[in-house]
């Protein structure tokens, strides 16, 4: 099955709002739009307003929020709430990206009540799944992205808007990569776990893991990989450009 490419930029703490002015004009001035591909910036939330009303008007270039709390409103200083996400001018949020399980100590359980809160809420949940360096020695991958996935889609229904980002945490900013063929495995086992749990086969299931310039075409070149999730290569208007260049 063909399902659209989606090219997504998680600028994490990088990029103000206007230095990701100053990005996204240099980028809309080279970039060419492609039918059958769409492009995501998930910047700052500093710059999430300022991110949104540059690409207004570009029907094919989106924009994520990278982190959100469940609950709606109240005192819970330091947290974004869908709502106002949305109304910064998000379509998508990042939800339990490795850095806030691994850094932050984000559970599956909270990563879960994040999803529903962000579909609820009217946006499209990107959910990040991948093992740790140790659970990939123990050959414990596929377990590990399993127990991910349906702790993190419970009570989440199969018509949802969702996009699965896999990223092996033993590869994000370490300059490792996991080979098409083993990103194919893992979207496999991924894209099974969706199926059993009643998603429709085109949920989009991109990579991340130090993608860059040189892997990113054989990445995508992968039928099972549907795009991918970049951090530090994404951070330059140009080489981000060429990035979102690849595929058919």
């Amino acid at each position: 099955m063909s399902r659209p490419l989606l090219f997504a930029a998680n600028w994490k703490m990088h990029l103000g709002p206007g230095e990701a002015r100053t990005f996204l004009d240099r980028f809309l001035a080279i970039d060419t739009p492609r039918h059958g591909r769409t492009v995501m910036f998930f910047p700052p939330a500093v710059s999430l307003e300022a991110t949104a009303e540059r690409l207004r008007g570009h029907e094919h270039d989106l924009v994520g929020v990278q982190d959100v709390y469940w609950e709606a409103k109240g005192a819970f200083t330091g947290a974004t709430s869908v709502a106002l996400a949305r109304g910064a001018g998000a379509s998508a949020a990042l939800v339990g990206h490795s850095e806030r399980r691994h850094v932050f100590g984000e559970t599956d359980t909270e990563t879960n009540r994040k999803v529903r809160a962000v579909l609820d809420g009217g946006l499209q949940a990107m959910l990040c799944v991948g093992e740790q360096l140790a659970e990939r020695e123990r050959g414990e991958t596929e377990a590990t992205v399993t127990r991910q996935l349906r702790t993190g889609l419970a009570n989440v229904t199969a018509g949802a808007d969702l996009v699965i980002a896999y990223e092996p945490v033993w590869a994000i900013g370490t300059g490792r990569t996991a080979t098409p063929s083993d990103a194919v495995v893992v979207h496999t086992a991924i894209r099974m776990v969706l199926v059993d749990l009643g998603f429709a086969r085109d949920t989009r299931v991109l990579y991340g893991g130090s993608v860059n310039v040189g892997n990113v075409a054989q990445l995508v070149a992968e039928p099972e990989v549907d795009g991918v999730l970049v951090g530090g290569a994404s951070l330059d208007p140009d080489g981000w450009a060429r990035i979102c260049a690849v595929g058919p």
